[in-house]
């Protein structure tokens, strides 16, 4: 065991309820039961209210969740805005009422009501007097195990000592609106799902390398209008319009601290959760620097890999990722070009580590394989904890392992800096392993990473704990690398 590496700090980060968010709540739309909600008759009832019974409901929902949420009338109003398709189009209806229509249909969300988990961290800011300053992305667990992406401000200091800001109450989902769509998205997922058919290429013909919303909405009418000549017509426009809101934008207001700010699922394919984030500072060139962030879409059924850009946490623009290495889940970006291309570390068989080329960030095909199992520890499967780390000896990866028991634990490979699909050494036990003490939690016997950074010569790893809290472990990186064995 190498976990004597690595000193864990003190500071655990645990799950906060009282941290909500307000969302739109349909009765009868659960995440169980029928699929029919109560939408209609839910409206009839707060139609057959009394002017007198209004106000006093709502002067009651003001009194107890306006002091938890300072943008209540707004998101109220909203809700009510986006239901009002169920109202009778010739009622006049009072402010108080559409305001209390709102209220019936949101309810509050605890974005991490059931766990914080799986960090991922990158620098943000200039050091001062030794001190780093990091971005650090969590997975947030709700009701019904939907998960979203929230962050924290870290400080690391010249002895890799850490310090997380207390986050932020109100918290904030932002702006969304339309996205940039690519031709070359749309022909990869399609070709992948075995839908790249002659309606398809018909749609793709008409379009741009680069197209908009409405640019797409014209060449699915005129494939519609032509249904007769084009066989599988719905099935294709259903196809491009659910691949089409997988990309959209986020912005947040400027003034917010990065702890408020969530990214919730927007599209079908994330609506069951936004996964396991793996952050990097991208440095190679300047249409791209800022950071990426790949992470697993999941829609309750199948998962996906989504990517974003931004170059200041305020602005994401959020893409679905295509190719045969994005298939399953933990792509992981190099946080440079490496020989002109951009590079990828991927899990896309769910037990082996890979690495994959490509001319863009959002599209990964050929994947080589770099790492099996081969330890008793790492039997079921071993991926990546995060983009790998730049050292003058190579590419650092931290790596997760699988073994007996579903027991989840940390160890590094080291890759040639200018040949990454070349291992050049490997520890041969784990770095960080769950400990007696720290085994129960959400799934027991569980320590994972989405990424880790260096500072002033430290490793600073933060870590999921049993699906559940954030730990945090540092060491000399320049030992955790003597330690490896040469790969031969």
């Amino acid at each position: 065991m190498t976990d004597a590496l690595l000193v864990r700090s003190t500071t655990v980060l645990r799950p906060d309820p009282t941290r909500t968010l307000l969302h739109l709540f349909i009765a009868g739309q659960e995440d169980f039961g029928s699929p029919s909600g109560r939408a209609g008759a839910v409206m009839d009832r707060a139609l057959r209210l009394t002017e007198a019974e209004v106000r006093a409901e709502l002067d009651a929902v003001t009194a107890v969740f306006g002091p938890r949420h300072r943008d209540l009338d707004y998101w109220l109003e909203v809700h009510a805005e986006r239901m009002a398709g169920r109202m009778p189009r010739r009622v006049a209806l009072s402010r108080d009422r559409l305001m209390l229509i709102g209220a019936l249909f949101t309810n509050e969300v605890a974005v991490e009501g059931a766990a914080l988990t799986n960090p991922s961290i990158v620098p943000f800011a200039d050091v001062v007097n030794g001190t780093a300053s990091f971005i650090m992305s969590v997975r947030g667990i709700s009701e019904g195990h939907r998960s979203s992406i929230g962050f924290r401000t870290v400080h690391v200091d010249a002895a890799g000592e850490v310090r997380v800001d207390p986050p932020g109450r109100t918290l904030n989902p932002g702006l969304q609106t339309e996205g940039h769509l690519h031709k070359r998205t749309f022909a990869g997922l399609l070709s992948r799902l075995g839908d790249l058919d002659d309606d398809a290429r018909s749609v793709l013909d008409g379009l741009s390398d680069q197209f908009s919303a409405a640019d797409l909405d014209r060449q699915i009418a005129r494939l519609v209008k032509d249904r007769e000549t084009y066989r599988n017509a719905d099935g294709t426009a259903h196809r491009f319009r659910a691949i089409a809101e997988r990309s959209y934008s986020l912005t947040f207001p400027r003034e917010t601290d990065p702890s408020v700010r969530i990214l919730w699922p927007h599209s079908a394919a994330e609506w069951r959760g936004m996964e396991d984030l793996r952050l990097v500072e991208f440095r190679s060139s300047d249409r791209d620097f800022g950071y990426f962030g790949t992470y697993t879409a999941f829609d309750g059924r199948q998962v996906s890999q989504q990517m974003f850009h931004t170059r200041d946490f305020v602005s994401f623009d959020i893409f679905p990722v295509t190719g045969s290495a994005a298939r399953g889940k933990g792509l992981a970006l190099f946080p440079r070009l490496v020989g002109g291309k951009y590079v990828a570390l991927s899990r896309h068989d769910g037990e082996s580590n890979y690495v994959a080329f490509s001319d863009h960030p959002e599209s990964w095909d050929s994947p080589v394989r770099l790492q099996t199992p081969e330890h008793p520890w790492e039997a079921l499967q071993v991926g990546n904890c995060g983009s790998p780390l730049e050292t003058d000896a190579g590419w650092l990866v931290l790596t997760h392992s699988v073994g007996p028991m579903r027991c989840y634990t940390i160890s590094a490979i080291l890759l040639d800096l200018d040949d990454p699909t070349r291992m050049i050494g490997h520890l041969d036990d784990p770095l960080i392993a769950p400990i007696d003490g720290a085994r129960d939690g959400y799934v027991p016997n569980v320590v994972y990473s989405c990424g880790a950074a260096i500072h002033n010569g430290n490793l600073i790893v933060p870590f999921g704990i049993n699906d559940e809290a954030i730990g945090f472990a540092s060491g000399s990186v320049h030992d955790v690398i003597d330690a490896m064995v040469t790969t031969r």
